[in-house]
C-alpha cells in the first residue's frame, strides 16, 4: 500500500468520479483506476462499484474511509516528525489566516515562545479552506482561521474576534460615501454577507479584495473606501491619509482554531489556543 494510493482513494470517496479526481489530483483517469485497482488487491476487498449513475463506495470502502483517513494522517505527522530542527523537542507547524497573520502574529509568537521555549515553529499564512485541508492531512498542526469547513476528523474551537472599521479618504459619513470608488471586502463568506446584509448600497463596487492589508493598499493608492483590521484603521488615521466613517457599522469577525480530531485533548495545542484567547481578548 502506498501513500498516493491513499491519496487517490480518499480524493474519490469526495468526488465520486474518477475523471474529476483526476483533474484535481493532476493525473490521468487511467492512473485512478491502477492506485484503486492496486488498494483493492492490496486489501482484498472492491471499494467501489461504478455505473451510468456515478461511482459509490461500496460497504468495504465505506468501511475502510476512516481507516485511510487515519493512516494518511498518521504518515504525514510521521514525515513531519523526523524533521525537527536541531535543539528542539518538538515542530509545531502553524497556520494563520493571512488578515491575522499580518497584525497579530508577532505578538503571538513572542507568546509562543515564552510558553513553550523549546518548541520550533514552522508558520504558513494561508486561507481558511486550504488551512483546513492541511490540518486534515497532517501537513499543518495547528491552525488559526475565519472560516471553518466542517469534517469528521477535524476539531474546531472559537477563540474570539477581531473587528473591522470603514475609512474613506473623502468623508467621515457613510452617506457620503462614493460606492463607485468602494473597495467591497470579502475576508469570508460570513463576512461578505454581513457586509452585503449592513451596506447594501456599497456591495456592487467595482473592486472587490480579500485582505485588509490590499484594502488598505488600494485606498491608499487610488482614494475610496473600505473595510480594514481595526489597528489598520487606526495608523491610517493617525498617518493622516484617511479619516473614519464614523457612523458605518463596526463589522466583527469571529476567530476559530483548527486541530486534528486526534490531538483535541493535547496539552500544547490546549496552551496555543489559550495564548491566542488571551491576546484577542485584550490580556
Amino acid at each position: 500500500m502506498q501513500i498516493d494510493q491513499l491519496d487517490t482513494f480518499l480524493d474519490l470517496c469526495e468526488t465520486r468520479s474518477f475523471n474529476r479526481t483526476a483533474e484535481r489530483m493532476r493525473i490521468t483517469q487511467s492512473t485512478v483506476s491502477a492506485r484503486i485497482a492496486a488498494l483493492e488487491a492490496a486489501l482484498g476487498a472492491k471499494l467501489f462499484t461504478r455505473s451510468r449513475a456515478g461511482t459509490d463506495l461500496t460497504t468495504e470502502g465505506t468501511r475502510f474511509e476512516a481507516h485511510a483517513r487515519t493512516l494518511r494522517h498518521e504518515w504525514h505527522q510521521a514525515r513531519l516528525r523526523i524533521r525537527v530542527p536541531d535543539r528542539a523537542a518538538h515542530l509545531v507547524r502553524l497556520g494563520i489566516q493571512n488578515d491575522l497573520a499580518a497584525q497579530h502574529i508577532g505578538e503571538w509568537m513572542a507568546d509562543f515562545r515564552r510558553a513553550m521555549p523549546e518548541t520550533a515553529f514552522y508558520i504558513e499564512p494561508d486561507y481558511s479552506n486550504q488551512m483546513c485541508a492541511d490540518v486534515l492531512t497532517g501537513l499543518l498542526d495547528f491552525a488559526v482561521m475565519y472560516s471553518p469547513k466542517p469534517h469528521p476528523d477535524l476539531h474546531f474551537s472559537e477563540l474570539g474576534e477581531v473587528t473591522y472599521r470603514m475609512v474613506s479618504t473623502t468623508t467621515d459619513r457613510r452617506a457620503e460615501v462614493d460606492p463607485a470608488s468602494f473597495i467591497f471586502a470579502h475576508f469570508s463568506p460570513a463576512f461578505e454577507a454581513m457586509h452585503r446584509d449592513l451596506t447594501p448600497e456599497l456591495a456592487g463596487g467595482p473592486i472587490s479584495v480579500g485582505q485588509s492589508a490590499t484594502v488598505a493598499s488600494l485606498i491608499e493608492a487610488m482614494g475610496g473606501a473600505g473595510y480594514v483590521l481595526e489597528r489598520t484603521a487606526a495608523r491610517m488615521v493617525a498617518a493622516g491619509r484617511v479619516t473614519e466613517v464614523a457612523d458605518a457599522p463596526v463589522l466583527r469577525q469571529p476567530v476559530y482554531s483548527a486541530i486534528h480530531l486526534r490531538q483535541r485533548t493535547s496539552p500544547l495545542h490546549r496552551r496555543l489556543n489559550r495564548i491566542v484567547e488571551r491576546r484577542l481578548a485584550g490580556r
